[in-house]
């Protein structure tokens, strides 16, 4: 288990929490692992009813880890612990609530369209520079966001990269609401105890029925991953990357 990820019972919700602030809560492979467990473990516990996915302040999560990403795009090997994640996530049996503060870049966005509630607040941006980064959008994003938020959305904040401000992501479907950073756990936990409440069965049902078929979306997060290991490895993403880190460097 990672070191970066708190695990927290409370009643029958289950609380992942990424904690990583002085990366701002970039994603490493043994987090991922982590989470991975985590979905599945809290799934085939009966006494969970609702999964709570959660940050730190002014950072939900700036995205995979670079130095991950460099690896793989430099010859090496591995990652499969991201697609163990994305696949859990994509298959996990019971609601998954989010509280998004802050940075929320990459899967720290592409995570919330999985979520059945997301609450963020004011200050939050998502931004997904997949394209930009000489890669391709991930988490099933490009068949979930043009369901979710349209097709002409879905290409702004995929195709060309925008940010999303918290009200325009609840208009455009990606967040269920927008309250205060100071209240963004209380409005948080106060849904996933309205959903622990509710009857299991039922409500399980009835959240199947509106998600269908998982297959085809574990699927497109295959086809997704298959490009990007790829992409990672291209002339295009290598030197968008030597073009960021310089960037980071010299800022």
């Amino acid at each position: 288990m990672s070191e970066h990820i708190i695990l927290e019972r409370r009643d029958a919700i289950q609380v992942i929490r990424m904690n990583r602030p002085d990366k701002k809560n970039a994603i490493t492979r043994a987090m991922y692992a982590s989470m991975a467990a985590a979905l599945r473990e809290g799934d085939a516990d009966a006494s969970v009813r609702v999964h709570v996915v959660l940050g730190v302040p002014g950072a939900f999560s700036s995205g995979n880890d670079l130095a991950d990403f460099m690896a793989i795009a430099t010859g090496g090997e591995g990652g499969m612990e991201v697609y163990d994640f994305l696949i859990a996530l994509a298959e996990a049996e019971k609601p998954i609530v989010s509280g998004v503060d802050g940075i929320a870049v990459g899967i720290g966005t592409t995570i919330n369209l999985h979520c059945d509630l997301t609450f963020a607040t004011p200050r939050t941006e998502f931004r997904t520079p997949f394209v930009d980064l000489g890669l391709v959008p991930e988490a099933g994003s490009s068949l979930l966001a043009p369901a979710v938020l349209g097709r002409q959305q879905a290409f702004a904040l995929l195709g060309l990269g925008e940010g999303f401000s918290a009200e325009r992501a609840k208009a455009a479907g990606l967040v269920y609401d927008v309250v205060a950073e100071d209240t963004l756990e209380t409005a948080v936990f106060a849904a996933a105890a309205a959903i622990a409440a509710k009857p299991p069965e039922a409500l399980k049902i009835a959240r199947d029925l509106m998600l269908g078929s998982r297959e085809t979306l574990v699927a497109r997060i295959k086809e997704e991953g298959a490009h990007f290991r790829a992409r990672l490895k291209s002339e295009e993403a290598r030197n968008a990357f030597i073009a960021f880190m310089g960037r980071k460097k010299a800022g």
